[in-house]
């Protein structure tokens, strides 16, 4: 019996033995799962982050590729008016160009204008001093007619006075010829 009483011991120093590892084991199972929960709520946590993460990056790239088109349409529109920008230029070159030019025609036909204006009245008074000389040699000549027919008595002193208007019309034929040269040359 003492053989059993000893073994009866020994198994109940084995069942304390087994009940203190028991209970060391089950406050270790409660620890592993509370640390378990903890874990399992950290990852929770973390896929919920995780999603909220993914959805803001989705409304991010949704908002970078609203910006990319933007920025895309604002450049296409820049580079159209640069284009448009660089045509004007050029056009307002040319205008300038063109301006420039006529107003130099301008001034030289004003020049041209003024100096036909001084020979056409240049002209205009050598015309009129020309006929005042004309009608007064035509008077003189229908007055020497007009005697050399009346006093034939005369005859020899109208001859001479003929000759003397022959002579004065002579130079004022030449004087007209050269007016009318003149006149020929300031046209």
């Amino acid at each position: 019996m003492e053989s059993i009483r000893k073994k009866v011991a020994a198994l109940r120093a084995e069942a304390e033995a087994a009940q203190d590892r028991s209970e060391e084991l089950e406050r270790s199972l409660k620890d592993e799962s509370a640390r378990a929960e903890a874990a399992e709520a950290e990852v929770s946590s973390l896929q919920r982050r995780l999603q909220l993460l993914d959805e803001e990056l989705e409304r991010a790239q949704e908002r970078y590729q609203v910006a990319a088109d933007k920025l895309a349409d604002i450049e296409k529109a820049a580079d159209e008016s640069e284009r448009a920008r660089k045509v004007l230029e050029n056009r307002g070159l040319s205008d300038d160009d063109r301006i420039l030019d006529l107003e130099r025609l301008v001034n030289e036909s004003r020049s041209m204008a003024e100096e036909a204006d001084h020979k056409f009245e240049e002209v205009a008074r050598k015309l009129v001093v020309t006929e005042a000389e004309l009608e007064r040699a035509e008077e003189r000549a229908e007055v020497a007619e007009a005697k050399g027919s009346d006093l034939e008595e005369e005859l020899k002193i109208v001859a001479t006075n003929l000759k003397s208007l022959e002579v004065s019309e002579e130079k004022a034929s030449e004087r007209e010829f050269n007016y009318e040269e003149k006149i020929k040359q300031l046209e």
